[in-house]
């Protein structure tokens, strides 16, 4: 063969090739077409998830061992209303009815909260004596209740303690999870393992000037009162005594005071606007001044 004939082979049998390599890659684009491009995802769960209510306090679960501590520190009766602010699941309210038969109203701001306490308490079977609403705390009536429970957090306490010492009825028990009431001091503390548990007594009003009697004789009486504790004067004939250890426990009233006749102690119950004598062999009475 000439070398043009050499030549005219080579570039048909490329021409061939080419052509073949083609064919294979147009099958194959037929045959196994590319994926699509992946669509751009934006969808975003958080849209459609509607959040949770603002709490007054972080949801944190008493143990049980302290909600049977709080309930036996209170105190807890058949006849006692219970209100348990901040309830969560509602385990403090659900023990005051199954444990002591005491009723009550649960209350938290969370729905999911609610919804909870509810399937509890049926469980529990005290779904006639306890009842859960979703409120504010801040706004749910107080005078109702003889025994108050919380677990809430310092500062809330704070808030609810004007509320606590206006509203609610002398006697009322106040028991706390952790946290106190600042300066009101309790008249019980308790620790449960690491746990800390307060309680409070609401003490009556007796702040003001009362006409202390004594048989054929008076004295005017001037107390100032802080919490359950108080201090104050007798003055009769221009001459004035400080009374001492004055301390109030509910409706209860006990003070040291010099009446004339050197220092005693004097034991009463406030009923009303008069302060009576609860010792039968040592009578008198305070009538507060209008």
């Amino acid at each position: 063969m000439g070398s043009k004939g050499f030549v005219r082979a080579v570039l048909v049998g490329a021409g061939v090739a080419v052509l073949a390599l083609a064919a294979i890659y147009l099958v194959r684009q037929f045959t196994n077409p590319a994926p699509p491009p992946e669509a751009v995802n934006d969808f975003n769960p958080a849209r459609f998830v509607a959040e949770g209510p603002p709490l007054d306090a972080p949801y944190v679960v008493t143990d049980y061992e302290v909600v049977d501590a709080m309930l036996a520190m209170a105190a807890v009766r058949p006849e006692d209303v219970v209100i348990d602010l901040g309830s969560g699941d509602g385990r403090i309210l659900i023990a005051a009815a199954r444990s002591h038969g005491a009723r009550g109203l649960g209350v938290d701001i969370d729905p999911a909260r609610i919804t909870e306490s509810n399937a509890n308490a049926r469980a529990a079977g005290v779904t006639s004596r306890v009842a859960f609403r979703r409120q504010d705390l801040f706004e749910t009536p107080l005078a109702e209740a003889n025994v108050l429970t919380l677990y809430l957090a310092p500062e809330i306490n704070l808030r609810l303690r004007p509320r606590i010492l206006a509203e609610m009825r002398p006697g009322t028990r106040v028991v706390s999870h952790d946290f106190d009431m600042g300066d009101w001091r309790p008249n019980e503390r308790q620790m449960v393992g690491t746990a800390s548990i307060y309680m409070w007594i609401v003490p009556a009003n007796i702040e003001g000037r009362w006409t202390l009697s004594r048989g054929d004789r008076s004295v005017t009486l001037t107390l100032d009162q802080r919490f359950q504790d108080f201090s104050g004067t007798i003055a009769a004939g221009g001459r004035s005594t400080a009374i001492e250890r004055g301390e109030i426990t509910g409706d209860l009233v006990r003070f040291t005071a010099n009446f004339g006749n050197g220092r005693r102690i004097f034991e009463g119950r406030l009923d009303g606007n008069r302060i009576v004598s609860t010792d039968p062999d040592r009578p008198w009475q305070a009538v507060r001044a209008s």
